[in-house]
């Protein structure tokens, strides 16, 4: 006779697991495939160029997709979403910058991605000589593209402007705006960012000159003296001789008579100077003004400063042009009149010939 428990203790049949090894080789091979998919992009180089590197410009504020879609347009990278995974799991995506780079073309994505986050932006090199009027430098970075001409040059005269970049007493930037090399990157565009970068310049360069010179150091007179001195000079040994003589002569109670200031004063920069040109009064006519003119009338460079701060002992008080870029220096008067009489007469006998 049969145990009603043991009639009823047989386990009832569990269904069976479906899929099993063929399951988990699925996945494996999805892995495979993907993991395949994912190393075919990594390891191509991009697109065939004929050049060997490309300019590329990435705006501020960029998203990763976005920098893909610029690298593919320009031809650095294909398009494919794989570039997006692989700048998230190598770590890049939060070092790409924004600037204007050249980037090497042809190289696998990764490669891209570590220029892209180490390389410096492009450097335009930009050179302001010295002696140029605020005018003149103003179109030149015109010229280039750098910033509007007029913008440029109402911010020169512009007071509140001014009082910002630690020069309140000034009515204009005129003569401080330092001639040098500079180096732009493209996202230094416009005169509020281009002038503020001249303007530090010359404080730096006027540190150095002043250095070591002993008691106060007048600033305006200095750079109005040396504006002078710089349009005046054409061989650069002569610069502290010609200071010395501006600064006899005005020691001396003496009219500075400077031609280049008469010039500046009647803006007519292109014309030879006249007779009645020196009697014309304006505030830079140093034939009728005693002493300096109101302002600088160009930017002096570092020699012209340092000229000023440290001129030739002499008691020269004249000089004239030889017409050749350099200078005669007398002591009187009546020599000086000989010097004129004699290159003066020389050079108008050459342009009758």
């Amino acid at each position: 006779m049969t145990s009603p428990d043991l009639e009823h203790s047989s386990t009832p049949d569990r269904p069976k697991k479906r899929g099993g090894p063929w399951g988990i080789l699925l996945v494996f091979l999805a892995l495979i495939l993907s993991g395949g998919w994912y190393t075919s992009y990594v390891l191509s180089p991009g697109p065939e160029s004929p050049n060997e590197t490309a300019i590329v410009s990435i705006p501020r504020g960029t998203s990763v997709r976005g920098i893909s879609e610029i690298l593919a347009r320009e031809g650095i990278i294909n398009p494919d979403v794989r570039f997006l995974l692989l700048a998230k799991l190598s770590g890049y995506s939060s070092r790409l910058q924004a600037g204007e780079f050249r980037l090497r073309t042809g190289i696998k994505p990764l490669e891209v991605l570590r220029e892209l986050a180490s390389a410096r932006s492009i450097e335009y090199p930009i050179t302001i000589p010295e002696g140029l009027r605020a005018a003149e430098i103003a179109q030149i970075f015109g010229d280039y593209g750098w910033c509007n001409p007029k913008s440029f040059l109402n911010l020169v005269n512009d007071k509140a402007f001014l009082a910002k970049l630690g020069f309140p007493h000034l009515d204009s930037l005129e003569g401080y705006l330092y001639p040098d090399t500079y180096l732009f990157t493209r996202d230094i565009t416009g005169a509020e960012k281009i002038i503020p970068i001249m303007v530090k310049r010359f404080n730096e360069v006027w540190s150095e000159v002043t250095a070591g010179v002993p008691g106060p150091v007048d600033l305006e007179k200095t750079v109005i003296l040396a504006s002078i001195v710089e349009k005046e000079t054409g061989t650069p040994e002569e610069r502290p001789l010609i200071a010395a003589v501006f600064q006899n002569r005005l020691q001396s109670g003496m009219r500075l008579q400077s031609d280049p200031t008469v010039i500046y004063g009647t803006k007519k920069f292109s014309a030879p100077i006249s007779k009645s040109d020196l009697l014309t009064e304006t505030p830079y006519n140093t034939y009728t003004l005693p002493g300096l003119p109101v302002g600088p009338i160009c930017s002096p460079g570092k020699d012209a400063l340092l000229a000023v701060l440290h001129p030739t002992p002499t008691d020269t008080l004249y000089f004239v042009s030889k017409n050749d870029g350099t200078h005669h220096f007398s002591k009187s008067l009546i020599e000086h009149n000989r010097a004129v009489e004699k290159y003066q007469r020389k050079n108008s006998d050459k342009k009758g010939k």
